[in-house]
């Protein structure tokens, strides 16, 4: 029986397409591994057939039904290895199939493939122009060290007619990945020993392990190429596995690894805490994840703790580790998925009794304004609630004395000694009636769970491991907290997250929280998730002040960041009222449906409830199915997604509309601090507002609608 291997464009083929043609293609693959190799020629229902004038002679094609063709690459050294490679309608699968090339890189020894006829076309048209250039973009490298990189001839005939980096992006879908990789990284900056290191080197390493295990690195051979491309290619060991795989969702990121993410999710061990950051999409819930099962592997009895800032996402880490473990019970059962603020509930419960009522931030505020008048202090109940945050909080200080001591740090208005003997009164009221009502933030709790930790150690539960995902997001109290739960020592904790995606305006530097990350930290820059025209367009809503990092003691950047995909361009509409807003939404949402879109792959979304729930109700009125986020429906409920913005963190859709994106809207004036109350914390809360308007267009993969009614928002402007 032959051998199947299935590509990442493979998977992605078969994963848009709907339900009923994924099971044709089911169908078509298990039958194509029940037979010989000279029944394969012979079956008139699959119809194994070659690609005539096909650049790659070893291109076929398989019949699904009368419409759909799933392509292969047959063995050409006697294996009896097949790759599928993709899966496309009839005609489309016959112009794709001809005009690739499937080659092994030189370098790295992985197979790659390029549409060569493409890029054999466009060469000349860019060397003409090339020829009149004052400058050419990859002029002050040497073609030594471009094939140093993995740069092979072809792409470095191509990549010596560039200009300009919009030129570079035409060749985007045509050269092979890494290559084309190697060269934007060039382009954004970086230095070549740098690249070589990220993206050169961690392939290598593969193929000496797979050396080892004594697979042939020595020749071009299919079989021994797919083998070393684990990042692109799965290896299809029988029926068993094949049945496997097809009854499972077709989610590429259990099985399709890039080899940077590999490296770092299976890393054998980090000797302190390690952390990882990236932007939207590119993988870090996807490492995060990936870190867990490593870990869990690694010794029977570990027991991880995989948290994170919001309820919605730690379902759907649930959800997702569950399908990456097989949803085997015994490994499930060894990991606490939760977010930070219930772990310090269920410990202060656990040690001292039921905390109380949580505060919302109504409530906290309504309280703040309390205080104000009773000490009729001149200070706002903003300011006092960000003292009591940033540095209260933020620092675990428990006395006035402490508070007289400190270094304000990230605040922008000078207080003197009288000044902040004023604000600690302000404290202690504030304390002082959230005891007396059994009331509590959420904040406090966590300072509370981990004084109580420290002062019983073993008496509350503890972690061989931590893994934190939207990292960024976390205030120094939670910090505090997660430090204690697991043991200093190797592997104690993995961090991910995105700076530019910070929208709860939580500073942190972490080694002074005795988290040193120094040696330890890796970078995400390839997304996987949004087209390359949506990346774009939501980079356009972010300013240029620099964003300090996950340390706070640097500044993070997304220069090389870029997207491997490509699709129309996002939309931004304005309509003259809300009404007419809402009809273009319901417009949209049954445009994609129309298209093919599953409900579940599409969100909308709005800044805040009322409007959300408006759209939900539309939509609803409509004849479309809705799920409200909010409510916590299963992940497997069918419906269109409706949410607020702060929902949409770490969730991603095909399809997605941001509603609402008004001028009262973003930034929200209640939200952002006077410039002439704090000039400091001004600065920080448009930055908050401008990401989280990020944030929600980066949910988007195919395709993203913004929309106002009346006046636009400023962040729109660009």
């Amino acid at each position: 029986m032959p051998q199947i291997a299935i590509t990442n464009t493979f998977w992605e083929g078969v994963d848009r397409l709907d339900k009923p043609a994924r099971a044709r293609v089911h169908k078509a693959m298990a039958k194509f591994q029940q037979l010989t190799v000279p029944q394969l020629h012979a079956d008139k229902g699959l119809h194994l057939e070659s690609v005539v004038s096909s650049r790659d002679p070893r291109m076929r094609t398989i019949r699904v039904d009368d419409g759909l063709r799933i392509v292969l690459l047959a063995p050409d050294d006697g294996s009896d290895l097949f790759v599928f490679v993709h899966v496309v309608s009839h005609d489309k699968a016959y112009s794709w199939a001809r005009r690739r090339l499937y080659t092994v890189n030189s370098v790295t020894r992985c197979l790659e493939v390029r549409d060569l006829t493409a890029m054999e076309q466009i060469t000349p048209l860019f060397a003409q122009e090339a020829a009149a250039a004052p400058q050419l973009l990859f002029a002050p490298w040497s073609d030594t060290v471009l094939r140093h990189l993995g740069v092979d001839d072809v792409t470095l005939r191509a990549a010596r007619t560039v200009t300009s980096k919009a030129q570079l992006e035409a060749f985007g879908s045509l050269m092979p990945e890494d290559q084309y990789e190697a060269l934007w990284l060039l382009a954004e900056g970086l230095d070549p020993d740098d690249i070589y290191r990220d993206l050169v080197a961690v392939r290598q390493k593969t193929t000496v392990a797979e050396s080892a295990a004594g697979e042939d690195t020595a020749g071009d051979y299919l079989a021994a190429a797919v083998t070393r491309t684990r990042s692109r290619i799965a290896l299809v060991t029988g029926p068993d596995e094949l049945a496997d795989i097809l009854t499972k969702p077709f989610a590429a990121w259990r099985i399709f690894l890039h080899p940077t993410q590999r490296r770092i999710a299976y890393r054998p061990g980090y000797a302190g805490p390690a952390q990882i950051t990236g932007g939207p999409g590119t993988g870090k819930t996807v490492v995060a994840l990936h870190r867990v099962k490593h870990l869990l592997d690694r010794a029977p009895d570990t027991r991880v703790l995989l948290t994170t800032y919001t309820g919605a996402l730690a379902r759907s880490l649930q959800s997702s580790l569950a399908l990456l473990l097989d949803h085997d019970p015994a490994l499930l059962a060894r990991v606490d998925v939760t977010t930070v603020d219930a772990v310090a509930h269920r410990v202060v419960r656990q040690l001292r009794g039921n905390p109380g009522t949580a505060l919302g931030d109504r409530d906290e505020r309504t309280r703040w304004q309390r205080v104000t008048r009773r000490l009729e202090l001149p200070w706002n109940e903003a300011f006092l609630s960000q003292e009591y945050r940033h540095v209260v909080l933020a620092q675990d200080l428990r006395s006035e004395e402490e508070y007289l001591a400190c270094e304000r740090r990230g605040r922008g208005s000078a207080l003197g000694q009288v000044q902040r003997r004023r604000v600690w009164e302000a404290v202690t009221l504030f304390e002082g009636g959230l005891a007396r009502d059994r009331a509590h933030t959420w904040l406090q709790v966590c300072a509370e769970a981990t004084r109580l930790l420290r002062d019983k150690p073993g008496a509350g539960p503890s972690y061989d491991h931590v893994v934190v995902d939207e990292a960024q997001d976390l205030h120094p109290a939670q910090w505090r907290l997660l430090r204690v739960l697991a043991p200093d020592g190797p592997d104690d904790l993995f961090v991910t997250g995105d700076p530019h995606q910070r929208i709860y305006d939580a500073r942190v530097s972490l080694r002074s929280l005795g988290i040193s990350v120094a040696g330890r930290s890796g970078r995400l820059r390839v997304n996987y998730r949004s087209t390359e025209e949506i990346l774009r367009w939501a980079r356009g809503l972010l300013d240029t002040e620099p964003v300090a990092d996950l340390t706070g003691d640097a500044h993070d950047t997304l220069t090389g960041y870029r997207s491997l995909l490509h699709g129309a361009q996002p939309v931004c509409e304005g309509h003259g009222s809300e009404n007419e807003e809402g009809d273009a939404v319901v417009r949209r949402v049954r445009d994609w449906m129309d298209a093919g879109v599953a409900p579940s792959d599409i969100a909308v979304c709005a800044r805040f409830n009322t409007l959300a729930g408006k759209l939900g109700d539309r939509l609803a009125a409509a004849g479309i199915p809705v799920v409200r986020v909010r409510d916590g429906e299963p992940e497997s409920a069918v419906g269109v997604r409706v949410s607020t913005l702060h929902s949409m963190k770490g969730l991603e859709y095909r399809c997605v509309a941001v509603a609402g994106v008004t001028r009262s809207a973003f930034p929200f004036a209640p939200a952002v601090t006077p410039a002439e109350a704090d000039r400091i914390q001004h600065t920080t809360d448009l930055a908050a507002e401008r990401c989280l308007l990020f944030v929600a267009c980066t949910r988007a993969r195919e395709a993203l609608y913004v929309s106002y009614s009346g006046r636009a928002s400023e962040f729109l402007a660009a």
